[in-house]
């Protein structure tokens, strides 16, 4: 008998009485799990504090939760355990996690958002009477998600190369930083904390890492300011709205495990993975991202071709000394 993947999608099935997860009916209202880990949640004073949603409504992040079966529960609790020892530790023990762990954390809390996102969204669909409008490209890309977490309980393979990529940073936070990003329209994610900091793109196979390939050569071996680091996420945020293509993935199932292949991004047209770089929208970028230091636009971006950076000095090396506040 072939292992099976769970679609959720097929039926738009995101009631609380079903695991998200693997479809199972659940037994109990109290089979939930928290999107955001409980321990963070305690870390950073988070579980009252408001979750703005996609409609501009608020939810608080205790309440962004998710309905689980007991075993797939105890599957996030494993992994939920090495995150938290390796992140209480610091950036050294985080680069040593496993990166499938890394995707299987990061991802939860993405589809986690992702999931209670398309709640409130059937909810309103109901009180208008209107039939939900759901973009399939998303339906695509949140399927894929969805699938590739299932790893976390049926055996998985990724063939060739992963369909994700996750940088690990060192970066010198001041000590109460917990600073968390994502764009679910793109599966870009960001989180900043303790001495490190993580930005996951996650259907890309792997196309940013190399996009981004300078930058990080720049700083690799360096602890960064926190002003750097905001510099490279605001590269990754904009180049993930830049990406244009919809990744296939081929799933073969067997009695053993699910074998999961990307298929090429290159296609017939030979139109460039991504789309051009405009200098003026990825200030907009930069500038929300460097908020905490005040840098305007016209600033950023007075000389055109050489946009504001900190990651480099007048020599194009990398720039070691900062005067600026850890934010």
């Amino acid at each position: 008998m072939a292992t099976k993947l769970y679609n959720p999608f097929l039926d738009f099935k995101f009631d609380n009485k079903t695991c998200f997860l693997t479809g199972q009916e659940l037994q109990s209202p109290d089979e939930q799990i928290q999107v955001f880990p409980v321990w963070m949640m305690r870390a950073f004073d988070l579980e009252e504090k408001p979750f703005k949603m996609l409609d501009e409504s608020f939810l608080t992040y205790k309440q962004l939760q998710l309905p689980c079966s007991v075993s797939a529960a105890l599957a996030f609790e494993e992994v939920e355990r090495q995150v938290e020892q390796a992140m209480g530790q610091g950036f050294e023990t985080v680069k040593k996690l496993d990166d499938i762990t890394l995707f299987q954390w990061v991802s939860k809390i993405l589809y986690g958002v992702v999931f209670n996102e398309i709640q409130v969204g059937i909810r309103q669909a109901l009180l208008s009477g209107e039939a939900m409008n759901f973009s399939q490209a998303l339906v695509h890309k949140f399927r894929n998600l969805h699938a590739m977490l299932q790893s976390i309980v049926v055996p998985m393979e990724f063939e060739h190369q992963n369909p994700f990529s996750i940088q690990v940073f060192p970066v010198e936070n001041a000590p109460e930083t917990f600073l968390y990003r994502d764009e679910i329209n793109t599966l870009v994610f960001s989180l900043r904390m303790n001495d490190f900091a993580i930005i996951a793109t996650l259907q890309d196979n792997g196309t940013h890492r190399i996009y981004h390939d300078e930058a990080l050569e720049k700083v690799a071996g360096h602890t960064l300011h926190p002003i750097q680091f905001e510099e490279i996420c605001a590269r990754y945020f904009y180049s993930a709205y830049l990406f244009n293509r919809l990744p296939e993935y081929t799933y073969m199932e067997t009695p053993q495990k699910v074998f999961v292949e990307p298929m090429p991004l290159n296609d017939f047209t030979l139109k460039p993975i991504f789309d051009n770089w405009v200098v003026k929208t990825y200030g907009q970028v930069l500038e929300s991202f460097w908020k905490p230091w005040g840098y305007l636009l016209f600033e950023i971006i007075k000389n055109p071709e050489q946009p504001m950076t900190f990651i480099t000095d007048e020599q194009n090396n990398f720039r070691e000394k900062i005067d600026l506040k850890l934010s």
